[in-house]
């Protein structure tokens, strides 16, 4: 995630969809369903008390921000939100803090990862990574990624 921050010249190889100023909008590599995505902080930490309260307000309007998304581009019709800190709570970058927004359907049960080790997505990452990015210019028009 850290190299993320800095390389905006690779946002669409990092599938950044969004960069404000703090915070990163980025789709998950690993996904655990279409449209899995992640809010992190450009800066590196890895505790939720050490996240400074600006960069935590920009994290909830991202937040915020990519709930919308989800809704408009995969029609989800739930979305669960989470952060896991420390590694014994799932988190697999313990030292970089993220927010996971996980679109659901009803019926979703995904069982593969369970009994397969694996996760089936179905769709382009990159077809979805344009949509993602199309659908926060035209829902936030004035928010620009610095």
């Amino acid at each position: 995630m850290c190299a993320y921050a800095s390389a905006s010249d690779q946002d669409e190889i990092h599938r950044i969809v969004h960069r404000g100023r703090f915070n990163l909008l980025v789709m998950n590599a690993y996904p655990y369903t279409n449209g899995h995505l992640l809010v992190a902080p450009r800066q590196h930490v890895g505790e939720l008390e050490q996240v400074p309260t600006e960069v935590l307000a920009e994290m909830v309007e991202l937040m915020r921000n990519g709930v919308a998304v989800l809704k408009k581009v995969v029609h989800c019709q739930g979305i669960n939100i989470g952060i896991n800190l420390g590694r014994c709570a799932g988190a697999g970058l313990p030292d970089h803090l993220h927010i996971h927004l996980v679109p659901r359907w009803q019926g979703d049960t995904n069982f593969m990862s369970v009994i397969g080790n694996t996760r089936v997505i179905s769709g382009s990452m990159q077809d979805l990574f344009e949509r993602f990015r199309a659908a926060f210019a035209e829902l936030y028009p004035g928010a620009h990624s610095p």
